[in-house]
């Protein structure tokens, strides 16, 4: 397990703006808005030197019933229990507040070291009201500001004297376990000595070696259930869930292991029709949504079983191929959807009429709060990331353009053949291919369809996007 760092304080305070600084990415949301972050997510801080993970919390709220202002709170508190260093935020310009003194004395009785950190120190007048921050009971503040990089050198080397604790007591710990692993090794071949029986190495199985996990992104309408498919493929509460729509802002990103395969799932806000959005915090939250899709490999599009695929869900799924993203799409509350026999149908007609250059698109129906349906979701979204990922050879893909030619001809050019002459696979991810021709430029889209068709049908491409690149060789007999 790695060193982490959580910044947490109650709203406003600056926690998502040292979030940005210290892993040097706009990764969180940052507004004078108070509240903007609810859900905690994790990044990698490069921090000067230092390397270690960093999390940035939900504001912290005094409540204690089921608001979302509670929410937040559970949300900062699940987020402790992967933390090893706590860096707690106040506001230096506003002074304390009793929230401050509140979450002050919680922490003071948690088992985690921790560092007070005093925010929007850019001025020297501010010096006299940092005093307070004594009562506070945890120790000097250290004084910053998140914005103007101010006080970097002392939030440095309080986390480097943490991380070095951590990392020496860390060496120590397997320094003992080494001794006893050996003291056992000794003592079973002293008990089996001459039986030809002993400790050999341990072989190295490459299926074991971490590769990049596969990127998936979770997106949706509001409401259609995106954290709550994430919370039961993780089994625990990662990111607030509830019945009032666009809980989530951020995009949150969690790693995530099923039968031997990696898995970095994201988590997005909803997306409503572009003219509906006014709000500027559910603008920058609608762009990190953009933004996880962009970066993503797969990409599950939640449809709410009651509402399926109207226009700005279909207008999502072609925004996915847009990108080169393969897509499936999961339909949840089937548990109670109703008129379940013509919903399927339904709905391929309406994304095959919409989304022609896309066939056979997996629908998967799901219950994500009652879990069902989850294994047949990720079994399906992995076999299209297999798909995603195909390489053809060469000889088999010109084979097949011979036939293609031959059961249908390009359109004359100029009277004449356009002949195919030559195909290849130039990358996969979504499979893509460069094809020569005599006269690239009359070649018909109509054509280059019965073409991608072809080779969807001919090569078992279902449900993933393939682009087609029309080419011609240059003649060395015309002067440059």
């Amino acid at each position: 397990m790695s060193f982490t760092v959580a910044i947490i304080g109650r709203p406003n305070v600056g926690k998502s703006t040292l979030f940005n600084r210290m892993v040097r990415k706009k990764m969180a949301i940052v507004d004078d808005t108070p509240g903007i972050t609810r859900d905690w997510q994790v990044a990698d801080a490069d921090f000067m030197d230092l390397k270690f993970k960093l999390l940035d919390t939900a504001g912290l709220e005094e409540n204690f019933d089921d608001s979302i202002e509670a929410r937040m709170r559970k949300t900062t508190e699940n987020a402790l229990k992967h933390t090893n260093f706590i860096l707690f935020m106040v506001d230096a310009r506003s002074g304390l507040t009793s929230l401050d003194k509140h979450f002050a004395k919680w922490l003071r009785e948690q088992n985690i070291p921790s560092a007070l950190i005093a925010n929007k120190c850019e001025s020297s007048k501010l010096e006299e009201g940092l005093y307070e921050a004594y009562e506070l009971g945890m120790g000097e503040p250290i004084c910053i500001s998140a914005e103007h990089g101010v006080g970097m050198n002392e939030l440095y080397t309080i986390i480097k004297s943490e991380l070095d604790k951590y990392q020496n007591e860390n060496i120590f710990s397997a320094s003992m376990q080494s001794d006893d692993e050996n003291l056992d090794k000794a003592d079973f071949n002293k008990y089996e000595e001459g039986s030809g029986v002993g400790f050999g190495e341990e072989e190295i199985n490459e299926d074991e070696i971490n590769s990049a996990p596969i990127k998936i992104a979770i997106i949706g309408r509001p409401n259609a259930g995106k954290s709550t498919l994430l919370n039961s493929l993780l089994g625990e509460d990662r990111t607030m869930t509830g019945p009032e729509a666009g809980i989530t802002r951020d995009a949150i990103s969690v790693d995530w292991q099923y039968e031997g395969k990696n898995f970095c799932l994201v988590d997005t806000a909803g997306i409503r029709k572009k003219a509906k959005i006014t709000d500027k915090i559910e603008k920058f939250s609608v762009e990190d949504s953009f933004r996880a899709i962009r970066l993503a490999q797969i990409v599950i599009l939640m449809l709410d079983a009651e509402n399926m695929l109207e226009k700005q869900d279909l207008s999502l799924a072609a925004h996915v191929v847009e990108e080169g993203r393969a897509l499936v799409i999961a339909i949840n509350k089937w548990d109670i959807a109703k008129d379940k026999a013509n919903k399927i149908e339904e709905a391929r007609y309406k994304l095959e009429k919409s989304l022609g250059q896309v066939k056979d698109v997996s629908f998967v129906t799901i219950s994500a709060l009652k879990k069902k349906g989850l294994k047949n979701l990720i079994k399906t979204t992995i076999s299209t990331y297999d798909i995603w990922n195909k390489r053809i050879g060469t000889g088999r893909l010109n084979r097949w353009l011979k036939m293609m030619e031959i059961h249908h001809p390009p359109p004359l050019a100029q009277g004449r053949p356009n002949r195919l002459r030559y195909i290849t696979q130039v990358k996969s991810r979504p499979p893509s291919f460069a094809l020569w021709v005599s006269k690239p430029k009359d070649i018909t889209d109509s054509y280059k369809r019965y073409l991608i068709n072809g080779l969807r049908e001919a090569f078992d491409m279902p449900a993933v996007p393939i682009r087609i690149t029309i080419k011609t060789s240059k003649n060395p007999y015309i002067d440059n």
